[in-house]
Formats: structure tokens, sequence, C-alpha cells
């Protein structure tokens, strides 16, 4: 599903920011919209929220089911406060520096375990939203908003393979 939809994420997200990368005011910037987004309890609250809805739009999504996918990125996107390098993926900035060290890790092995399971929306949501606050808000943006748009099997082992820093001995995809 997110076939190159992140980038529309990811211009929807950088739009929005009050300040541009450089630190200069974006005068197009939406505070109030990223903070009504970040105070939705459930995806239900965000996707009556305008910016979901203008997320839904520049996403290309026509069918009313996807408007919780769309409110889902919008809510946790709007509590990112920098965007990362794209490398490493965000469950492996997440994890662990070695696999015999999971007390390194930024986001614990119990509180990700909680997020590969998270099945619901609203429990992705709150899952996702706790890794980013964890992250400090910097989070490299395609690998989270790939992950929010299509939240499969094969991304959540991928994930698993990624936050253990074992990607290399990962099956091929």
């Amino acid at each position: 599903m997110s076939d190159g939809k992140h980038v529309a994420a990811v211009a929807w997200w950088r739009r929005l920011q009050p300040n541009f990368a450089d630190g200069t005011r974006n005068p197009e910037g939406d505070r109030a919209a990223l903070a009504k987004l970040r105070r939705c309890a459930t995806v239900t609250e965000a996707m009556q929220e305008p910016a979901a809805i203008a997320l839904f739009r520049e996403l290309g999504f026509t069918h009313p089911d996807d408007l919780p996918t769309a409110a889902l990125v919008a809510a946790v996107l709007a509590g990112v406060r920098e965007a990362a390098q794209p490398f490493p993926p965000f469950a492996r900035a997440i994890g662990p520096a070695e696999m015999t060290a999971p007390e390194t890790a930024l986001v614990k092995p119990l509180r990700f375990r909680r997020l590969i399971e998270a099945d619901t929306l609203d429990e992705r949501l709150l899952v996702f939203r706790r890794a980013v606050a964890i992250a400090g808000g910097k989070v490299p943006l395609r690998s989270l908003t790939e992950a929010l748009l299509d939240w499969s099997e094969e991304r959540r082992r991928r994930w698993i393979f990624d936050y253990w820093n074992a990607t290399e001995r990962a099956p091929a995809a």
C-alpha cells in the first residue's frame, strides 16, 4: 500500500512544520493542526481533523475505508519534531547496539514487542507515538511512514531483524 505514498506523507508533514530544516519560519506551517492531531486519543478522533482529511487527499486515497489509515499516519507524524537521516531505518534506530545488550535499546524489548504485536489502529497509534516520543521526536520519516501505511506481517518480521541488528541474517524478501 505504501508504494510511494510515503513521499506524499513526508511532504504533508514538512508543509505543516512551523520552521524549515534551516530554522527559518515556514509561512505555511500549522502548529495548531499538529497540536490538535497530537491531542487525539483515538484514530476516530484524528479522522475528524481537517489536516488528516488533507493527508487522505494528498495520499491519493479515494475510498472512505482508507481514512483511518491516513488519520493514523497524521496523528503519529504530528509528534515527529525532526526528520532523521533515512538510515538506519526506524526499527534499527530504536534497537539495541548488539543483540546481547538489549539494555542499550532506546525502546526496550518488551515495549518493542508491544509495537510489533499492535494490530488495531488505536493500538498502533499508541505504540508508535510512544516510540516516536522515546526517540526524542527525531525519526527516519520514510521508514516510519511506510510502516504506518502498511503494517503487514512481512514488515513486522523485517522490523524484528532490523531492531536486533540482524538484518544481514534475515532471509531474502
